[in-house]
């Protein structure tokens, strides 16, 4: 089966075509399509191939199906005996992304 690494969002991900992906909140509207930056691609027969020569002409293409907030990280900071005390919350935004085509 035919994979690919891609950049986006500062994290690199392993695809495949059909597959659903949880990556770092896009611009994308919903329903549009979106294409990465690919890394590396295996095409199965013909070997893994990686660079930027090489993968020049490669491309993944998704579609954009939903955004979204994660779980709730609670940050806390104390400084013992000095009567500090902060907590706050944080919730990283999200995109789903379905991903059409390898080629």
């Amino acid at each position: 089966m035919a994979y690919a690494i891609i950049r986006t969002g500062g994290k690199q991900f392993r695809v495949e075509a059909g597959a659903r992906l949880r990556v770092p909140a896009l611009d994308q509207e919903t329903g549009e399509t979106v294409e990465f930056e690919v890394l590396a691609v295996s095409g199965g027969d013909d070997g893994t191939r990686a660079g930027a020569q090489a993968v020049a002409g490669a491309r993944v293409a998704g579609t954009v199906v939903e955004h979204g907030r994660g779980d709730k990280v609670i940050v806390f900071k104390k400084k013992r005996r000095k009567q500090y005390k902060r907590k706050q919350g944080h919730r990283q935004g999200y995109t789903t992304v379905k991903i059409d085509s390898i080629g």
